[in-house]
């Protein structure tokens, strides 16, 4: 005897409008508030409306807070960015952390060192030039066993995080200001040298004008330069690219380097352009919440100006909620989490549909499937 039922699977979608993508997201975004709005009151117990207002308060109340801000988005941007090459090539570069510590390391290192005697132009130069140096430097390793030995990249370049923490550790013991201190201080606090120059009387943007530069360049690499169209071919299949006559192990070395060049820039941006100091702390996660960026964005360097600017926006109004009604600092990241939780979800449904299909199923007497 033969019965049908119905089986649910999931299946691609290949039909999702923008608009209509566009519009889960928002109202992803809205439920997001919704829900940390319930959170908030439970912890709180305040109306919603004031709480959000702490928040767009503490993200652009006023002037200093509003170019915080935008220093904190070019920043999370320069780091999604550097890993989106990496990324389309299908390498799992999760050691942004890690190439970040190592280009403020190397950013403070010419700071101590060099910026005292050079003149601010040169020593510039060769800051962003070390930075994004020492950044290549410590992505070409898990790239090159990659390609020769066919290593797992996305453990290689987590474990490379410790070992750039050590460096740094082992730096701020050597550069260690005041002694005792255990922490390096602010660098060249008198004379501000190494620190990024304020450009119209604006603290922050030459920040900006970096990120703006290095987003658009990297842009125009992977979608317009035969290397762009290389790592794509090698992300989609190695035996694909190998027939068209790409060298794959050059292909994945020399992404990986540009990668994690741009991550040790943003070594550099953090550490002589806002925090002027460098210890374990200066990646703050921004490793991790750049990955989750670039992912949402599906890997479009101008789709995550917007990805960056909501989850900053929400980060830096959390901290402010959090100081105003006495909450610990994980209050900032649990609402962050929530908003996070629903960004991804709506991924999820804008790729995916769950669809249902009849089958037959033959059963024997006596109930027995066939």
């Amino acid at each position: 005897m033969k019965k049908t039922k119905k089986v649910f699977h999931l299946v691609k979608r290949s039909d999702m409008s923008r608009g209509k993508a566009l519009v889960f997201r928002l109202i992803a975004v809205l439920l997001s508030l919704i829900v940390c709005a319930i959170v908030i009151v439970s912890i709180t117990h305040q109306n919603p409306v004031s709480v959000y207002s702490g928040i767009l308060a503490g993200a652009v109340g006023t002037k200093r807070r509003i170019w915080v801000t935008i220093r904190e988005v070019a920043v999370l941007l320069l780091i999604a960015v550097g890993l989106t090459p990496a990324f389309r090539m299908k390498f799992w570069n999760l050691g942004a952390e890690g190439q970040i510590l190592i280009g403020g390391a190397a950013s403070a290192a010419v700071m101590i060192y060099f910026a005292p005697s050079l003149p601010p132009v040169l020593t510039m130069i060769i800051l962003l030039a070390a930075s994004m140096i020492a950044g290549m430097l410590w992505g070409f390793l898990p790239a090159f066993f990659k390609a020769k030995f066919n290593t797992n990249e996305t453990l290689f370049t987590l474990m490379m995080n410790y070992v750039a923490m050590q460096i740094v550790t082992f730096c701020v013991v050597l550069w260690e200001h005041p002694a005792g201190s255990n922490s390096v201080g602010v660098i060249n606090q008198s004379t501000r040298a190494g620190w990024f120059p304020r450009i119209g009387g604006l603290e922050y943007l030459m920040n900006v004008i970096i990120v703006v530069l290095i987003t658009i360049l990297t842009f125009v690499y992977m979608k317009y330069t035969k290397h762009g169209y290389e790592l794509s071919v090698v992300g989609e299949s190695h035996n694909t690219a190998r027939y068209a006559g790409i060298d794959v192990k050059k292909v994945i070395i020399r992404t990986m380097m540009i990668s994690s060049a741009i991550c040790g820039l943003s070594g550099a941006v953090i550490v002589s352009g806002a925090s002027h100091t460098i210890s374990t702390s200066t990646a703050g996660g921004r490793g991790f919440t750049a990955v989750v960026v670039a992912w949402l964005a599906q890997f479009n360097p101008f789709a995550m100006i917007a990805t960056s600017a909501l989850l900053v926006f929400m980060q830096q109004g959390s901290i402010q909620i959090a100081s105003q009604y006495g909450l610990n600092e994980n209050a900032s990241d649990i609402i962050t989490g929530i908003i996070l939780f629903f960004l991804v979800g709506c991924e999820f449904f804008i790729r995916y549909r769950i669809e249902g299909t009849e089958v037959e199923i033959e059963e024997k007497a006596g109930g027995a499937k066939a």
